[in-house]
């Protein structure tokens, strides 16, 4: 079979996966569109078939290639529908025409992406549980766009499931290999190069219902600019006659809260949720990159599941043993117990102030956790999944210890970074082991230590791989992507021992003869901390981690990636090899990292906005809650920012949602006396009605699936309903007409009051205190605190509301700008004067070996050359002005021992040395900006933002300032 088509046309690309998928041999040519030869003008590409036929449709000729597998026919042929008479010819326009680009086509193509990125919601292939030709043809129409990191960062922006759907696809081998024969070019000239080769039927703005044209412009909560947001579709009779059925008789049958009574225990024939989120570790004080990675995550999702009324109790503590607390404790001239003891209450205080609904915070350094912990080993050991193995370990003898993870320092074996720890290497993020370390030192007393062995126990995962097989192949549907991805890769090549001892003093002794000096590893006893912290919590524990059959608990834990493989793997395995009805995580919510502004947190680097920071701003608790949901790093890394954070606010919550609650409220006391007035159900009325339920149905299936920022912007689109319903009734208006007006104007601002009411609850899991503030100002009843599946009447006629007040206050610039300049020195060194280098050597010295560091790093990782060969032309130029600064000076001999003065090209504020470093800090920025936008890993552009720092660094050392990176191109300013 062979293919004809012209050059760069991304249809030919269906074909040529689908023939590589299926096995069969599928030649191309590239051809002119005039040429007529071998097919009609204006029908490219065209598959020749052995038997002489021809197939014009590439769909066609992909379904043939490879045929839907049995029962998937259907789905199969409505996406290959879908996609040639809806989606592609939207996008081709869309992206084929430039700036010249209609808005109502604009809003066409992105309610066509939401479709498609809801249908893609935790899967890797679109239809079954392989590639299919319906993943194919959607695949290659999309290419173009994602492959271009500029359309791909406008137009996906928010539509991960998209993007992580493309990209596993992108990486099979049999679509490598098309990709590599055709070689498509990303961007709009390949949807030229389609319409070119293939009539396409392009929609005008009539494929729009007059409706959608009617319809007010809807405004953005995501990255695109407000005039490119979706349009919904229209309302139909059915929505609004359930709209009208709910406001008429849901009130007396809408749920109430139920009674909750302490302890909470599961009960049969209820839904049962247990949730827990990470331990953190009390060897520092929680940043926000903590915060929303486990707990305030897991408190929105507690919050939710109470509203639900079902049955929900919410654990957590601190993680108080491992060497990190070791570490500390030597920092601080403390104790452990003493770290532990003084840490445990700033973690407390702090997730006070940030309102976590903890049913109990716990600890780990409790008799109740020696027990639970050394119980299980023994059921575990006694079932036959322990092993002992003889293990390399660094023994420092002058301190007369083994040397845990964190004890020891060196050079990583992989990058050269020369301040490696035992266990990972904060240069190039490879996790590594300590005997690894070229040349080791103590981290106590800096000598050299010794390979010793030591016989430990180790966790017997191969024998447990069976069990752990079947029980994840049930569960794991409902995790997020980033925790299935994390645990395949371990289930990928079979499952190894792991060690779960070690030589230590601090940790849980292990409880059998002969091994009394070691110590549980902390990889194995703090995930047993959920255990024991309920356990603390209540001695009927039992019912939740070992429930009787006819009592159902379904466990969520939300965890930060890093914690994956011990959440998906190491605590089931141990949970499962007890063999005593231990209830299972059903669900792993994992998020990836959150960093601070252009770096990342890093508690022992004290990088980014820590928890008691946070309360020292004077910005409530609330708004810092709202903020981090709304860029929670749920399926990519996100990044928190000072500027962002108060246009958030300023827009989202004092412009939007703030301003629709105090308008109602305070037109409702200034008009009607604060007396709630009779509510008229008229089509406009009707229509808000039905579009909230909308938004209520999509948040309460958003927070079922903990995609907690997607619930966030269906509350925001609540509130953006309700100020256009307010905008286009005009009630001001009103209120000088007639009696019946006035009476309308009434009604108008009472529904309003209604929606405020019921925004309370849907924001209760998000921001609490302002749910609180909201109930106070309308002197609602105390139990509309329950989730109705529509919109009911809470407030009846003749309620009388409370004084309403502004909720939310403007963050303004100067604020931000001092705040940013508050918390920059904590990217540096708690003592700047003593870590700065005091002459031009030492800053040389310090400069040339981060740039060597750099380059080791990227060479190490298989960089292209391109890549750090700029940067050793940098290192030879630091090398060169450090070798002029340890000449005699010009100008007279070296004075003492200092050094000889420096070079005129290394001399604070010379101009020559500011431009070049200004020049490279532009052009390392637009890589980094370039690398962020395509979508590549963290790992690939996090060392050019190092890169970058360094570069900045040196920008300013040399007497220039760092200029603010400019907006993105297309955004509006």
């Amino acid at each position: 079979m062979k293919l004809y088509t012209n050059q760069n046309n991304p249809a030919a690309l269906k074909v040529l996966i689908a023939g590589n998928t299926s096995g069969k041999n599928v030649t191309h040519e590239i051809v002119a569109v005039s040429d007529a030869q071998h097919h009609c003008p204006r029908r490219l590409p065209v598959l020749l078939l052995d038997s002489g036929k021809k197939i014009f449709s590439t769909n066609a000729s992909t379904r043939y290639l490879l045929p839907p597998s049995q029962g998937s026919e259907i789905p199969v042929d409505q996406w290959l529908e879908w996609e040639a008479c809806q989606f592609l010819p939207v996008l081709a326009a869309c992206l084929s025409s430039g700036p010249k680009l209609d808005g109502d086509l604009r809003n066409r193509f992105i309610e066509l992406l939401q479709t498609l990125d809801v249908a893609l919601l935790n899967k890797e292939y679109i239809v079954g549980n392989s590639i299919s030709a319906a993943d194919i043809v959607l695949f290659c129409s999309l290419y173009p766009l994602v492959a271009d990191p500029r359309l791909r960062q406008y137009w996906l922006a928010d539509r991960q499931n998209i993007v992580s759907w493309f990209l596993h696809l992108q990486a099979l081998p049999t679509v490598k290999t098309a990709l590599e024969a055709l070689k498509v070019q990303p961007g709009g000239e390949a949807y030229q190069a389609l319409i070119a080769g293939c009539w396409q039927p392009m929609p005008e703005v009539s494929l729009l219902t007059p409706a959608d044209k009617q319809r007010p412009q809807l405004q953005s909560t995501g990255s695109l600019d407000s005039s490119i947001a979706p349009k919904e579709a229209p309302i139909s009779e059915a929505e609004l006659e359930s709209a009208r059925e709910a406001w008429v008789t849901g009130t007396s049958s809408r749920p109430r809260p139920k009674l909750i009574k302490k302890p909470i225990m599961p009960i049969a024939g209820e839904k049962n949720i247990l949730i827990t989120s990470a331990l953190p570790y009390v060897n520092n004080v929680p940043h926000l990159g903590n915060i929303i990675g486990c707990v305030l995550s897991a408190d929105v999702f507690a919050r939710y599941c109470r509203l639900c009324n079902h049955n929900t109790l919410y654990i957590c503590g601190t993680d108080e043993y491992g060497t990190a607390t070791e570490t500390k404790a030597l920092e601080e001239g403390l104790t452990p117990q003493q770290i532990c003891d003084k840490y445990f209450l700033i973690h407390d205080a702090v997730y006070k102030w940030f309102n976590i609904s903890f049913d109990y915070f716990g600890r780990t350094t409790t008799p109740e956790q020696t027990r639970v912990c050394q119980e299980m080993f023994l059921e575990v050991h006694g079932n036959g999944f322990t092993s002992t193995q003889h293990m390399d370990q660094l023994l420092c003898q002058k301190c007369n210890r083994y040397l845990a993870d964190r004890f020891v320092e060196g050079t990583c074996p992989l990058c050269g970074y020369e301040d490696a720890r035992g266990d990972q290497c904060d240069g190039c993020g490879h996790l590594i082991n300590a005997v690894e370390l070229l040349s080791p030192r103590c981290k106590i007393c800096r000598t050299t230590p010794i390979i010793q062995k030591s016989e430990q126990f180790f966790l017997d995962l191969p024998k447990v791989e069976p069990l752990i097989r079947h029980w994840i192949d049930k569960v794991w549907a409902g995790w997020s992507n980033n925790a299935r991805v994390i645990a395949r890769s371990w289930l990928k090549d079979g499952l190894k021992p792991r060690c779960i001892t070690r030589d230590l003093k601090w940790g849980i002794p292990v409880p059998l003869k002969g091994y009394e000096n070691k110590v549980f590893y902390v990889w194995f006893d703090a995930p047993i901390g959920y255990v024991s912290i309920t356990a603390e919590y209540s001695k009927e524990w039992k019912r939740w981690w070992q429930p009787k059959s006819d009592t159902q608990v379904t466990l969520y834990q939300f965890i930060g990636k890093d914690n994956v493989p011990f959440h998906s793997i190491m605590f089931p395995a141990t949970l499962l090899a007890c063999n005593k009805g231990y209830t299972i995580v059903s669900y792993i919510m994992a998020t990836e990292y959150l960093n601070y502004e252009d770096g990342k947190f890093s508690k022992s680097r004290g990088v980014g906005v820590f928890g008691t920071d946070a309360q020292n701003t004077g910005i409530p608790a609330d708004i810092w809650r709202f903020y981090l949901l709304y860029v929670r790093p749920e399926s990519q890394d996100s990044s928190f920012s000072w500027i962002d954070l108060a246009t958030k606010n300023n827009s989202e919550l004092l412009n939007n949602l703030g301003n629709f609650i105090n308008r109602a409220l305070t037109f409702a006391e200034k008009f009607f006396g604060g007396i709630l007035q009779e509510i008229i159900l008229g089509p406009a009325e009707l229509a808000l009605l039905a579009q909230v339920n909308r938004e209520v149905r999509a948040y309460s299936a958003a927070l079922e699936r903990a995609r907690l920022r997607d619930g966030i912007r269906h509350i925001l689109s609540v509130s953006r309903h309700g100020n256009q319903f307010m905008q286009a009734q005009q009630p001001w208006v009103l209120m000088k007409g007639t009696d019946q007006e006035r009476q309308q104007a009434g009604s108008i601002v009472s529904l309003c009051c209604n929606l405020a009411c019921t925004l309370a609850v849907l924001l209760h899991p998000y921001m609490p205190s302002t749910s609180e503030e909201i109930c106070e100002q309308l002197n609602a009843p105390k139990d509309v605190m329950a989730l109705s599946p529509e919109v009911v009447q809470l407030l009846p006629t003749g309620h009388h509301i409370g004084k309403p007040k502004p909720l939310f206050a403007k963050i303004e610039t100067a604020q931000i700008d001092k705040l940013k300049q508050q918390f920059s020195g904590r990217q540096k060194s708690a003592s700047p004067e003593k870590s700065t280098p005091s002459t031009p050597s030492a800053y040389l010295e310090a400069a040339i070996h981060k740039q060597d560091v750099q380059i080791r790093q990227l060479k190490a990782t298989g960089a292209d050359q391109s890549e750090w060969l700029p940067l050793e032309a940098t290192l030879q130029e630091l090398k060169r002005q450090l070798a002029a600064t340890q000449q005699p000076a010009a100008n007279g001999p070296r004075v003492g021992n200092g050094p000889a003065a420096p070079a005129a090209a290394a001399s604070p504020g010379n101009p020559e040395e500011i431009a070049r470093l200004e020049a490279a800090v532009a052009q390392q920025g637009e890589k980094v900006r370039q690398l962020k936008g395509s979508g590549a890993e963290r790992s690939v552009w996090q060392p050019q933002v190092a890169i970058l720092q360094q570069l900045k660094e040196q920008l300013v050392a040399a007497g220039g300032s760092v200029a603010p990176p400019p907006k993105p191109k297309g955004k509006k300013k």
